[in-house]
């Protein structure tokens, strides 16, 4: 939601259909404007991360990947001191549940206004206005 209200790839997203990434809009009204093909990809691409670089081994505990080390860089080390590894753990835990927390709000303001900075002007057909005009 972020980047592409200050960044936009140059060029094309689907050369053939002539479908430039600036013609992508911000939020979930780009979903239906991606092609198919290109989910497809995605889904492939997540896919392949997965089951290759990021494969689960029942000797190691659950998100400690051999191929991944601290913040998921590829091949870095991961944090060697288990106290240290303990704290880090939590917190990525604690923060990740708060993103999803304000992910899940803006998606909600997204699909009700048309933006996921909360324009609430737009919701013309918000409960809360039902007595507006009645009010004087």
């Amino acid at each position: 939601y972020i980047v592409p209200e200050y960044f936009k790839f140059p060029g094309f997203l689907a050369p053939k259909e002539g479908l430039a990434f600036a013609d992508v809009p911000n939020g979930l009204a780009a979903l239906s404007k991606v092609p198919a093909a290109g989910w497809a990809q995605w889904f492939c691409f997540v896919g392949a991360l997965e089951t290759n670089l990021l494969a689960a081994d029942k000797s190691r505990a659950p998100g400690d990947f051999e191929n991944a080390g601290r913040l998921g860089l590829p091949f870095a080390g991961g944090i060697e001191d288990a106290d240290k590894r303990a704290r880090s753990l939590n917190s990525e835990i604690a923060n990740g549940r708060l993103a999803m927390m304000a992910i899940t709000g803006m998606l909600f303001q997204d699909g009700l206004t048309g933006s996921a900075w909360g324009d609430w002007s737009l919701y013309v057909d918000s409960p809360l206005r039902a007595f507006e005009n009645e009010l004087g």
